[in-house]
């Protein structure tokens, strides 16, 4: 091992530790990246190098959909859209045992299509359905676990903020990752659902049915309901996503387009004030500018990182392993899984993706290059679901706990569990049978 890949494996350990400690990912990033590259390469071509990748950032035409699907997803939690939908499927599914379960992870699918905001969709979700289901008798692990999971499946339906995120870091088209995430979503979240069902069936008391004196008993007032909160939002999505997946439309284009589709919904529903419009704003601002910030700094430190050496170190030991190479795939999603833990998505996609990117791109699983790419992205994306489930981070507990205090940490981390083992058997489902993710990105090109 030469100077400079030592002084690269250094830095990649020390901002695991400095992050650790509670330290800034991004100014954590650009530090080690200036001190060591100076010190490994020179004052001079470190700069130079840190000004090319900062350039390049800024030009990239993929990464202003950021701050639009953003904002499409902060405006439609302020047109009040998720209440709306969820109320209609409560009423719609008001006898079923689990009704609140499958009412949950409904409205969190289908408004993951709208929004790509983790935190907004837990967040929301709770202060809606927590206090009723707590009123109607449901099980606090399993109601807590149901909000957790199914806020997080905006980070993997698109248009997930994420895989915009994910798709220039890795060179494919966003599109197509969009494709390839439909799969592997709607199962999750059909899982969870069958997971909620099963359990109510066989122990009634854990979700019974909504109390016949709280339900709606017109099916005219449900249908109508339902159509009010399901069409305008499925017609945003459609409009967005459509164009997307089908090519009509670069995703910074039809971001543009959602953004100001679902202002005209909060418009619409009269839920257009200045304040919301303010409110969007800023947490659009806030949001975007950390993972704009990010994206820079984890640019500049992957450039010295790799200047030094050190990336091609990692890349050729684990190419060299004595190993089968769909073992050494296992061997990168299992490391991935284990980043998440600590972790946030943002930093794994950022930093340690472009690592272990080289390495997959010399496995050989009977697939072209562009087809193991969107395989493994999207493997990635599943599994970096887990980090939102998982403690220390997991700060879908801390968005959940904040507005439903009734529930302890410990009962939430409990109920977070058992839907991370159903994330655990999604992620075992598609790694061994890739269709799950490829069979629409094949049929649509």
């Amino acid at each position: 091992m030469s100077i400079n890949e030592t002084l690269g494996m250094i830095m990649l350990l020390g901002m695991v530790l400095v992050i650790f400690i509670g330290f800034p990912i991004s100014f954590t990033l650009l530090f080690l990246a200036l001190l060591f590259g100076g010190v490994g390469l020179g004052w001079q071509q470190t700069f130079d190098l840190a000004y090319l990748q900062i350039w390049g950032t800024m030009k990239d035409e993929i990464l202003p959909a950021v701050p639009l699907f953003i904002f499409m997803g902060f405006m439609t939690e302020q047109a009040g859209l998720m209440e709306r939908l969820f109320l209609a499927l409560r009423n719609m599914l008001a006898p079923v045992r689990g009704s609140l379960y499958l009412a949950v992870i409904l409205t969190a699918t289908i408004f993951a299509m709208a929004t790509g905001i983790v935190g907004a969709a837990v967040t929301v979700l709770g202060i809606m359905a927590g206090p009723i289901m707590i009123k109607t008798g449901y099980d606090a692990r399993l109601s807590s676990g149901a909000i957790a999971a199914g806020g997080t499946l905006g980070i993997l339906i698109p248009p997930s903020v994420m895989l915009v995120v994910m798709g220039p870091t890795m060179g494919v088209p966003v599109n197509l990752l969009y494709s390839a995430a439909f799969g592997p979503g709607f199962l999750l979240a059909g899982m969870y659902m069958t997971y909620c069902l099963i359990r109510s069936f066989i122990n009634p008391a854990l979700g019974p049915p909504v109390p016949v004196e709280e339900r709606v008993q017109s099916a005219w007032v449900i249908i109508k309901e339902v159509f009010i909160g399901v069409v305008p939002l499925a017609a945003l999505i459609g409009f967005t996503l459509g164009t997307i997946l089908m090519g009509l439309a670069t995703p910074t284009e039809a971001s543009s387009c959602g953004a100001f589709g679902a202002t005209l919904l909060a418009l619409a529903y009269r839920r257009l004030t200045f304040a919301a419009l303010k409110n969007a704003a800023i947490s659009t601002m806030t949001t975007s500018s950390m993972v704009l910030l990010l994206a820079v700094a984890s640019n500049v430190f992957g450039a010295v990182f790799t200047k030094l050496g050190a990336a091609g170190l990692i890349t050729n030991t684990l190419v060299g392993l004595p190993w089968p190479d769909i073992w050494k795939l296992a061997l990168i999603m299992v490391l991935i899984f284990i980043l998440g833990w600590p972790f946030e998505w943002p930093a794994i996609i950022l930093v340690f993706l472009p690592i272990f990117l080289p390495v997959v791109e010399k496995l050989q699983l009977g697939m072209n290059k562009l087809e193991m790419l969107i395989w493994f992205g999207t493997l990635t994306a599943v599994n970096l679901q887990t980090a939102y489930l998982s403690p220390p981070v997991a700060m879908s507990a801390y968005y959940l706990r904040n507005v439903v205090p009734q529930w302890s940490l410990g009962t939430i981390y409990k109920g977070m569990a058992d839907y991370m083992v159903i994330q655990v058997i999604a992620l075992t489902a598609l790694f061994m049978w890739p269709e799950i993710a490829l069979w629409l990105m094949r049929a649509l090109r």
